[in-house]
């Protein structure tokens, strides 16, 4: 059983989106708060990112957000949040995330939620971690990547095991039973990125 206090969210900036995941965006910032754990985000005071952090921070939860100094000179950073760290590039956010966080959720997003979510995905692949990956296949959302890894693995460019890097869960709701019941990281592969 993973102990969580800090839970690391990707998801996406737009505001362009359904409403379904703008309220699974709140849901998720709520449950963050009212179970005491800290919430890790890409710092952005817009789109999901936004509505996630207000959401966790209205309950009275603490907010962490990573963002990049040049994200945060467009003036979209999130100055609400318990702790705003600004950090040099898209690169040394990632690594300061998944630094801070014990497990990752993945709400629906774009290219750079898609980009953060095979990238730690594919570290826990090479062993640099055991974190547990939650998918929150909202209304559908990630069914296509999902079939996607299920095609290379089909082409012989991964393994089955490839498929057990991270959980699928269809509601908000499922992800903290999720990771509670992902077995606990291997201490050498924290280690590494440590």
């Amino acid at each position: 059983m993973v102990a969580l206090s800090s839970l690391c969210v990707y998801t996406g900036s737009s505001g362009r989106v359904d409403a379904v995941h703008r309220e699974a965006a709140a849901r998720l910032g709520r449950l963050t708060a009212e179970r005491g754990v800290r919430l890790i985000y890409g710092g952005g005071r817009v789109g999901l990112m936004g509505v996630l952090a207000d959401a966790a921070l209205a309950a009275g939860g603490s907010v962490i957000g990573v963002i990049p100094e040049h994200i945060e000179e467009q003036e979209i950073a999130h100055t609400g949040v318990t702790n705003l760290i600004v950090v040099n590039s898209m690169h040394e956010r990632k690594l300061k995330m998944f630094q801070l966080a014990d497990a990752f959720a993945v709400l629906p997003g774009g290219l750079g939620t898609l980009d953060e979510t095979l990238e730690i995905i594919t570290w826990r692949q090479l062993g640099l971690h055991d974190k547990p990956i939650v998918l929150v296949d909202n209304a559908g959302y990630w069914a296509p990547l999902r079939r996607l890894v299920e095609h290379v693995v089909a082409a012989g460019f991964a393994g089955p095991e490839t498929e057990r890097l991270f959980v699928v869960v269809e509601r908000v709701d499922d992800v903290f039973t999720a990771v509670a019941a992902a077995r606990p990281p291997a201490a050498e592969a924290r280690e590494r990125l440590l």
